[in-house]
């Protein structure tokens, strides 16, 4: 891979970590606090730490994790089109997928993108 080739892969993982962590705020009132793309292939995956609001982290210190989770899959479905939109955007590639998922104890979250036809 050429420094040019590594260096737009660079720019689309900044601007698809950038963009995320823009819909989470927007969406949550909060952005995480680290976020971080990879890039391989036709798949993306951004892991999100240190998410939880204040809200949230009520709920996980009451043990009402269930919560936590159905709360953060319903914000995914409606969060979904907008999630992709950045993902192919950033790639030029449409999303054939995208699954997301919360580790609660952790406070990560990853969303994962598989992407449609081949790599230019």
């Amino acid at each position: 891979m050429s420094g040019k080739e590594r260096q737009s892969v660079g720019d689309m993982r900044a601007k698809i970590s950038n963009e995320i962590v823009q819909l989470q705020t927007e969406y949550y009132g909060r952005g995480p606090v680290r976020a971080r793309t990879y890039i391989d292939d036709d798949l993306v995956v951004v892991v999100l730490e240190e998410t939880f609001t204040q809200a949230e982290k009520t709920l996980f210190e009451r043990g009402e994790v269930d919560a936590i989770q159905d709360i953060r899959r319903r914000f995914q479905r409606h969060m979904a089109d907008s999630f992709t939109k950045v993902i192919e955007d950033a790639t030029g590639r449409r999303v054939r997928a995208f699954l997301s998922d919360t580790d609660v104890d952790a406070d990560v979250s990853v969303e994962t993108f598989l992407l449609e036809g081949e790599h230019a």
